[in-house]
């Protein structure tokens, strides 16, 4: 949220971006690192759900975009 104003990275609203934030309880790809190697899977499976989530975001957008120009 670039701006601080809870709407997002692209000022679409909230709950619009990866949930990476601090927001959204993530710290970014980063973090992960410092994760202990017992937690790690943990950490990867949130990773897998999030990048999940923004697949499918990514695919109602598409299908949007393609009524539009119908």
């Amino acid at each position: 949220m670039p701006r601080l104003d809870r709407t997002g990275p692209m000022g679409q609203g909230p709950r619009t971006g990866r949930g990476l934030g601090p927001c959204g309880g993530g710290y970014g790809y980063g973090f992960r690192r410092f994760i202990s190697p017992k937690n790690e899977l943990a950490a990867l499976e949130d990773e897998e759900k999030i990048l999940e989530e923004e697949l499918a975001a990514i695919r109602e957008e598409k299908a949007a975009l393609k009524d539009l120009q119908k």
